[in-house]
């Protein structure tokens, strides 16, 4: 399947059907159809060919997503771009991409007035809701365009080129092909539950996890509803107001969602699956998010390379038969997902029995189809026959997957190897604190000393001396933190994960 067609099969199952909706609007599937069509047809008179790669720099925005149907018509490749880059980040992607075709919103001139000289091969600018001095707006480009009727398969069936961001150097670009979509929107459809017409709520980044949970809610004539801006208020006003079945949030904004005070009097009884993911959880407010929120919590882990699906635990997972909480479970990725191999292989290639520590690796058709441009990096990744996540973690008797920390997070203190997931769960369980991270610093003692940095609850004062000594109770004085520090809020991502490598550089600065 390609990217249009989620959209196609939504309309065979209902035209009039809403589509996409924000705020008073809402698009038909018929409508998003349509439009998609001249989308594609105004590509076709602007040059742009089958495998040209097309980059969206927009906020949450319904036309923005059509948009992407409108590329995949034309049998060319979506670019979702993060609007939270720096210029030169996304001149540097839209370079490396080949992009010869750029949609914008209006608040993103100036950035793309910045970067747009220095890229020889984009040619084709259109601004999405108002034409600017050199660019016409979406509507004044798609005026008298022929629409596409016959889609165009696009060559090597590559769907998507993905961002891995840029911390460790020049960002990567990962090339997604339809069936990897195909197959994360099966494991998707045949892990969680989905009874009747889903709708689904967009509050995270549609250029991320947001958007590919889209197609196989389109797959079932779902709408989506999309929040242009995250606001945790506004979310629970949705769900109650247009009775939301599905929808995501990272750990941070659970943790966020949790310390609400509109959450318990919000009728949530419409939820089947709030899906979580992108970031470690800590058990203590996953069992919490369960009591207050309703047995709806569904974990998901993968990564732009394998996305989304490479293990799963349903909400049913997170309880016994009792219907008791499986606390025991709640620290776990869930189990590896029906289409997909998970193995745990040490450094030089030999695969791990269970119980033992190594890097999480894996085989199958939701595995990309290598980095573009990059044989190195796609050689490095794949040695071995596997893909490797980069993920330390085990596999459990009962075929649980359990993630110890990201290899380049490990922390090695005192000749001890330390991890930092296990550090953050255990200063998680502490009252008193809402979100944190756990780094290692350069130490002349130690090597590397264990350096916490938390975000209290609000209206909570952290003594840095007495959280040491709650998690040194927990998990020991070698692994507890040599130095804790408690800031106001920590930098994040715009899907919510908390940034190391700008504590880390904040840190070295002090």
């Amino acid at each position: 399947m390609s990217l249009v067609a989620y959209l196609d099969k939504g309309a065979s199952l209902g035209p009039d059907a809403p589509c996409l909706t924000m705020g008073e609007r809402s698009m038909s599937y018929a409508e998003v159809q349509d439009l998609s069509r001249r989308i594609a047809g105004a590509f076709a008179r602007s040059g742009v060919r089958p495998g040209d790669s097309v980059a969206i720099l927009s906020g949450n925005d319904p036309m923005s997503f059509t948009c992407v149907f409108g590329i995949a018509r034309a049998g060319a490749v979506w670019c979702p771009v993060n609007p939270r880059n720096e210029a030169e980040e996304n001149r540097e992607l839209l370079e490396l991409f080949d992009c010869t075709a750029l949609l914008y919103q209006s608040s993103f001139a100036p950035l793309v007035a910045k970067i747009r000289d220095r890229l020889p091969l984009l040619t084709t600018l259109v601004c999405l809701d108002a034409g600017t001095e050199n660019d016409p707006s979406l509507q004044e480009w798609v005026d008298g365009a022929a629409p596409v009727e016959d889609d165009v398969e696009p060559p090597d069936d590559v769907s998507m080129l993905v961002g891995t961001g840029g911390t460790t150097g020049r960002p990567k670009g990962v090339r997604l092909t339809g069936r990897n979509v195909e197959t994360m929107s099966a494991l998707t459809l045949m892990s969680y539950p989905f009874e009747g017409r889903p709708v689904y709520l967009a509050l995270a980044p549609l250029t991320h996890a947001a958007g590919v949970l889209c197609f196989p809610v389109m797959a079932l004539g779902g709408e989506v509803v999309v929040m242009p801006a995250p606001d945790l208020g506004e979310f629970l006003g949705l769900i109650e107001r247009h009775r939301v079945t599905h929808t995501f949030l990272p750990p941070t904004l659970i943790y966020m969602l949790l310390a609400h005070p509109a959450l318990d009097a919000t009728d949530l009884s419409s939820l089947q699956c709030l899906w979580y993911g992108a970031a470690p959880i800590s058990a203590d407010r996953l069992e919490e998010a369960i009591t207050r929120i309703g047995p709806v919590m569904g974990q998901l882990f993968g990564q732009s390379e394998a996305p989304m699906m490479v293990s799963t635990l349903a909400p049913a997972d997170h309880l016994r038969p009792d219907g008791s909480i499986a606390r025991e479970r709640l620290s776990s990725a869930g189990r590896p997902t029906p289409l997909v191999t998970v193995a745990i292989m040490s450094p030089d290639g030999k695969l791990l029995s269970t119980g033992e520590r190594g890097e999480v690796v894996v085989r199958g058709s939701l595995v990309m189809a290598g980095y573009h441009k990059d044989p190195e990096a796609t050689a490095e990744a794949s040695r071995f026959g596997w893909h490797h996540t980069g993920d330390i973690g085990y596999l459990d008797d009962e075929n649980f997957l359990y993630l110890v920390d990201r290899a380049k997070d490990m922390i090695i203190s005192g000749g001890f190897n330390v991890y930092s997931a296990e550090v953050e769960r255990a200063l998680m369980a502490h009252p008193g604190v809402q979100d944190c991270a756990v780094i290692g610093m350069p130490d002349e003692k130690w090597g590397e000393r264990v350096v916490a940095v938390l975000q209290a609850l609000p209206g909570v004062e952290l003594s840095p001396v007495e959280v040491q000594a709650f998690v040194k109770e927990r998990i020991g004085s070698v692994k507890a933190p040599k130095q804790v520090e408690v800031w106001a809020d920590l930098p994040r991502s715009k899907i919510g994960k908390v940034l190391k490598p700008d504590i880390r550089a904040r840190m070295l600065e002090s």
